[in-house]
């Protein structure tokens, strides 16, 4: 029963796995040497505010991903009739930074907090001013720092400080490693050394509020890799936890771990000097590869690497689709009150072609998707909020417009930065997040929001987990001295096609009136987070 290609190459590993842990979902992706997708597989999964902190439950966590495996590994079998037991190369990816700290014993210290936590901004400002260079809250170092100056008792006991992908990692393999992208937004990287910074090491082992601790910094951080590199192969104990079936075979060597800012650019060929991507689900951010350093440190902008280690420019919005989800579901609810059972993907298609038969501005409505706190624009926990004045003309196109505006307004904020103040020469911004599922809508508002074409190529579907199945299909495929640039666009895009628009003047115009009563309309969503009570407790 082995005779199929594809069959053989399955039973004899010639496949590389991709795992990402998303905000919302797990995904696995198993591909072939020619990076096509074979398999996938999801699990949902939510954060939960827990005294007063954004985290996941590490049990959850497990359990996910043994039913993300599980569910990829029934797919094998079903389609190709082979059962998985060796795969040729692994890789996982999470979403970037926030803060696992961890025992000599490899056991959490405190829960993990999310990179979506705004309770770090005493630690990520003192530490910007003394790096002179951005240090944004929900980096790792930030919640290392502001651990330190809340004085709390954990941070005596620290042994292994990592990210979510680096603790996946560290669970399959036993091995310390991070890839560079996701160092990158642990602690500040020296791009001619591909390490962290060495001066600002000193700098942070310098503090005084640092030095009464018994670990060094260098100790506790994970060793850094950069893409193409072996970082670590499966133990026993990580096979049996991604299978328990005991199916799995270890030996199978792993690629550094990334984050999915990392897996974005890979999955949309974005790693090359001039070109940009734009990552939208739970959070919103765009990054732009740079040829050369800004000019200042700005609040609004971050700056990491690509998987290979060029310096990155990164905007990042804390919320994007949240709201827009809520609201969709709260039409399905309408359906069911109806007797009806809705398709969510007629829904959201529906849904979503009505903002295209709006007024150029949204009609007068504003809209803030605050779930959580907004760095971009200030603050430090969120209420979401819809407002309109009598005026306002309250029709469904324009109630669509208007939050798919309000998706990309805190974006915008900071990509003004990037345009107007440095320069920045942007060849192509390529797209990719469920937002983009619904042809044309959410890519021709997002080019009107950002006033430029956007691309959103054939595979922009295929997401992170397939991004991370390519860095470690990378690892084993690439020739020696080959970039992953030109891997990317040799072996990998060659094929690819992409659909560009480009902004529509009338929308361009609408969108920069909802922007001056979006801005203005900070003050209602600030009122809000100060007297809307939530759980009781008055900010």
């Amino acid at each position: 029963m082995l005779e199929h290609p594809v069959t053989l190459a399955i039973a004899r590993g010639e496949t590389s796995l991709g795992i990402e842990l998303g905000s919302t979902r797990i995904k696995a992706v198993l591909i072939d040497h020619h990076c096509a997708t074979l398999a996938s597989s999801s699990y949902e999964w939510e954060n939960q505010l827990i005294d007063g902190y954004w985290t996941y439950s590490i049990p959850d966590m497990i359990h996910g991903l043994q039913a993300t495996y599980r569910q990829l590994k029934q797919e094998v079998e079903r389609n190709y009739n082979v059962t998985l037991q060796t795969i040729g190369s692994i890789g996982c990816s999470a979403m970037m930074q926030g803060y696992i700290a961890l025992d000599q014993a490899g056991e959490l210290l405190v829960p993990f907090r999310t990179w979506r936590n705004a309770t770090t901004g005493r630690a990520a400002s003192g530490l910007t001013e003394q790096f002179s260079f951005k240090i944004p809250q929900r980096w790792s170092i930030a919640h290392l720092y502001q651990a330190i100056l809340d004085e709390e008792e954990h941070v005596t006991g620290i042994d292994y400080m990592t990210t979510l992908s680096g603790y996946v990692h560290f669970l399959l393999t036993g091995s310390r490693a991070i890839g560079i992208g996701d160092a990158s937004g642990m602690f500040p990287i020296d791009e001619a050394a591909q390490q962290y910074n060495e001066d600002m090491v000193k700098q942070f082992t310098g503090l005084a509020a640092v030095k009464r601790y018994p670990w060094k910094l260098t100790d506790i951080l994970p060793t850094v890799y950069t893409a193409g590199e072996q970082a670590g192969s499966l133990s026993e104990a990580g096979a049996l936890l991604l299978d328990p079936s005991g199916s799995l075979q270890p030996g199978i060597p792993l690629c550094p771990p990334e984050g999915d800012a990392g897996t974005g650019m890979v999955a949309t060929n974005s790693v090359s000097k001039r070109t940009g991507n734009l990552s939208v689900g739970t959070s919103v951010f765009a990054m732009f590869v740079l040829e050369k350093d800004l000019t200042k440190v700005y609040p609004e902008i971050d700056i990491v690497t690509t998987p290979d280690g060029s310096p990155v420019a990164m905007v990042l919005a804390n919320n994007c689709s949240s709201d827009i989800n809520a609201w969709l579901g709260l039409f399905r609810e309408f359906h069911e009150a109806m007797g009806l059972k809705p398709d969510m993907n007629q829904l959201f298609s529906v849904l979503f072609n009505q903002a295209l038969e709006a007024d150029a501005d949204g009609g007068g409505l504003l809209s803030y998707g605050y779930y959580s706190g907004e760095n971009i624009t200030g603050f430090a926990q969120g209420r979401p909020l819809f407002v309109r004045s009598p005026q306002s003309r309250f029709t469904l196109p324009n109630f669509m417009r208007v939050h798919l505006f309000s998706a990309f307004a805190a974006l915008r904020l900071g990509m003004d930065m990037l345009t107007q103040q440095e320069q920045v020469t942007i060849e192509r911004i390529s797209a990719h997040g469920g937002l983009f599922k619904t042809p044309r809508v959410g890519q021709q508002l997002c080019a009107a929001a950002l006033n430029t074409p956007v691309s959103v190529l054939s595979t922009a579907g295929e997401g992170g987990a397939w991004g991370m199945a390519i860095l470690a299909s990378y690892m084993l495929h690439k020739e020696p001295q080959e970039s992953l640039a030109d891997y990317l666009t040799a072996k990998v895009f060659q094929d690819a096609r992409g659909q560009e628009v480009a902004p529509v003047s009338a929308d361009v115009e609408g969108f920069a009136l909802y922007m001056e009563r979006y801005t203005e309309g900070l003050a209602i969503e600030r009122a809000a987070v100060e007297h809307l009570v939530e759980n009781g407790k008055k900010n």
